[in-house]
């Protein structure tokens, strides 16, 4: 503009606005007033501009490719609450100019975002609730056309002068483009009033009138493009594993959970034992295995474990198991009868057990 006319530089964010300030100063500007409010605001505190330029806050997926951290860093509530403020900012804009403008009545949106749901959606929110704008050309010599339709979802055809630019493409960041131009005046009522109820008025003063609110959705089947043929590109899965993997590690930190002491899935736990018990179980009685529970199995299982000694559970680990504990035998410590029982269950043999006072009184016999 060669320090003529004035240029309202707004930033939302206060940090921001100081390094703007310097950045003015630095260039010599001399025709630039810099403001700092919510820009919802701006069509209250200020109107009547000739042109307006809306860099709306986005999810960034458009600058990964200098940034990767954009994969981690947004959650899916960010790519839900991100288009709704989108959406809302760009009808402040647009209620913030003036059409009569002999040298403007524009409108540019633009995003650093090659999501749908950001760009055309948002676009296409805005005809719909402005009927006093459309869209224009965006006298830009290069880049895509924006999608009329994708997705089972169909958008205005004039969506086709929108210009969408991707990295693999034309070697930039991911950007989105749309400029429209204010034909009439903005409603009276339709600053910070529910549009639906204004919509569902005049279809009740008017029942031929053109739902304008709703949106055009194609039911049409998707079709399966190849990536090649996709302006989109492909995807590296493999490259992904790793930003997802430090975004789960983040995450855990955040609820408070360290990382490093959970268990992976697949290795045994500390009470490997028990598997190994609850194996053996199942082994022995499969008809008793088959009316209890699992879980009761388990915890049986769990307590006998926990019972055996280190030195014996290593044994069973091994399978240096003695003949004496395959035969079944039981021992009793006040002297009684040891059954060696068959793998049928029939006695094979009945052998006298001494108790340790009876072999006691035995031995100092022997020493007479």
């Amino acid at each position: 503009m060669k320090n003529t006319g004035c240029i309202f530089a707004n930033d939302a964010n206060k940090d921001r606005a100081k390094g703007l300030i310097g950045n003015i100063h630095r260039l010599g500007a001399r025709n630039v007033i810099v403001s700092h409010y919510s820009a919802l605001e701006f069509p209250r505190v200020m109107g009547g501009f000739d042109r307006v330029l809306l860099d709306a806050p986005c999810s960034g997926t458009g600058v990964i490719a200098k940034d990767a951290s954009v994969k981690t860093n947004k959650t899916e509530a960010d790519f839900m609450k991100l288009p709704h403020l989108q959406k809302q900012l760009l009808l402040a804009a647009i209620d913030s100019v003036n059409h009569h403008s002999k040298t403007g009545g524009y409108i540019v949106y633009s995003t650093c975002s090659v999501t749908l749901e950001e760009n055309e959606q948002v676009v296409q929110y805005a005809l719909n609730k402005r009927p006093n704008v459309k869209l224009v050309e965006t006298g830009l010599t290069f880049g895509k056309e924006g999608f009329t339709n994708i997705g089972g979802k169909a958008f205005h055809p004039s969506m086709k002068m929108t210009r969408r630019y991707y990295p693999h493409t034309y070697n930039v960041d991911g950007f989105f483009v749309a400029k429209f131009k204010k034909i009439a005046p903005t409603p009276p009522n339709a600053v910070g009033v529910n549009e639906s109820s204004i919509a569902k008025a005049k279809n009740t003063a008017n029942p031929n009138a053109p739902a304008t609110g709703l949106e055009i959705v194609d039911r049409r089947p998707i079709e399966a493009d190849s990536d090649d043929e996709s302006d989109f590109g492909g995807f590296d899965e493999d490259e992904d594993e790793k930003y997802m993997e430090k975004a789960k590690v983040k995450t855990m930190r955040r609820k408070g959970k360290d990382p490093r002491a959970v268990v992976p899935k697949g290795e045994k736990a500390a009470n490997g034992t028990a598997k190994e018990a609850a194996k053996e179980t199942a082994k022995e009685s499969p008809n008793k295995t088959a009316k209890e529970s699992p879980k009761k199995i388990a915890k049986e299982a769990t307590k006998e474990a926990t019972k055996e000694s280190p030195k014996e559970t290593a044994k069973v680990k091994n399978g240096d198991v003695s003949a004496k504990e395959k035969a079944g035998r039981k021992e009793k410590k006040g002297g009684g009868v040891e059954i060696a029982s068959t793998p049928n269950g029939v006695s094979a043999k009945e052998t006298k057990v001494e108790s340790k006072k009876a072999r006691r009184k035995s031995g100092d016999k022997n020493k007479a």
